[in-house]
């Protein structure tokens, strides 16, 4: 839909509203498999089960930063309707190619998860039964510190390339962009395997710290008026950025399959429940909780890395900045109703 959409100038607004209402489906989908995945793994070992699954979900930022610009270049899906836009160089662009070209792989892992994919029964739950987690404070607090963290990650993948291209134009980012995405997402499964080791506390708390120092350094590395600055320490700083982002959200999501567990587990056996009931309401609340803890963090993710692009577009084009708030606010409202289909 979305490669037909922006092949035809045409296309109304509305219908792009609709296009993005259904991506939120990929939002859903991605929250289910974090809840889900918390039942085929113990506790010692989910912190790096989580890890790994929003890793490799996460590396999709980078892959599609490195695909992208190959695919629009070229002729594929000429069959299937798509059509070139020329440039002013006499070269033909293909936009359809950046939604067409994921479709073969989408309805590949589609089939193999219909009839692969192990379907405990012991995951079912009613939704009357996973609300209660946001009664919970530290549902709310977590999900502040995984803000911080993946809110974080998006913002930079978002803001990179474009502070790139204004403090250093004579680089060719589109060349190194991608990188950073991709370190970010492999430290996310690290940093899940690494909090089941040393803690998930001590993991966070440090690379808070590490944030806070190499944010401050960002700064050292930009030139002034025009003058001075190093690209080389300006992207060696941004990628040690995307390493503790990553590295926080995986620590920050071992932290909340520990937390609901042990909170569960306490007030059941205080309550005089079975061990059995205790295993079965820990297991609920901690899937549950890491749904909706994914689903408060993409809005407040959303809203960070959005504003990230917000502040540099309107400093970048000072003359346009009417049309960069109305932009903004395109893109939130977008995004937003994307998101409704996350929460179900």
């Amino acid at each position: 839909m979305v490669g037909f959409a922006v092949q035809d100038t045409s296309t109304p607004f509305s219908t792009f509203i609709i296009i993005s209402l259904l991506c939120g489906f990929a939002g859903a989908n991605f929250a289910s498999s974090m809840a889900n995945i918390s039942f085929f793994f113990p506790k010692q070992k989910q912190g790096g089960a989580l890890g790994l699954n929003g890793g490799l979900g996460n590396m999709g930022v980078s892959v599609m930063q490195l695909v992208a610009p190959l695919v629009v270049s070229l002729s594929i899906f000429a069959a299937f309707g798509s059509h070139g836009v020329e440039q002013p160089d006499g070269s033909q662009l293909y936009l359809a190619n950046a939604a067409w070209i994921w479709v073969p792989f989408l309805a590949i892992f589609t089939l193999a998860a219909w009839f692969g994919m192990n379907e405990l029964a012991t995951s079912k739950a009613s939704l009357k039964e996973q609300l209660p987690v946001l009664k919970r404070g530290h549902l709310w607090i977590m999900s502040l510190l995984y803000l911080a963290t993946f809110g974080s990650f998006i913002g930079f993948s978002a803001g990179f390339a474009m502070l790139s291209k204004t403090q250093f134009p004579d680089v060719q980012i589109l060349h190194y962009a991608f990188f950073g995405p991709f370190i970010g997402a492999l430290a996310r499964s690290a940093g899940g395997a690494i909090s089941d080791r040393l803690g998930g506390t001590r993991v966070t708390l440090i690379n808070f710290v590490l944030m806070a120092i190499f944010s401050g350094l960002l700064f050292l590395t930009l030139p002034t008026g025009g003058v001075g600055g190093s690209f080389i320490a300006f992207y060696g700083v941004f990628l040690a950025l995307f390493l503790t982002a990553g590295l926080g959200s995986g620590s920050t999501f071992q932290m909340i399959s520990v937390i609901f567990r042990k909170l569960t587990m306490d007030r059941v056996k205080a309550e005089g429940g079975s061990d059995e009931r205790a295993m079965r309401e820990a297991a609920t609340d901690t899937a549950g909780g890491a749904g909706l803890y994914f689903r408060d963090w993409r809005d407040w993710r959303l809203f960070y890395s959005e504003s990230v692009w917000f502040i540099f577009s309107i400093n970048r084009f000072a003359s346009r900045r009417d049309e960069s708030l109305s932009y903004f606010l395109y893109r939130l409202r977008r995004y937003y109703l994307g998101g409704i289909w996350t929460s179900f």
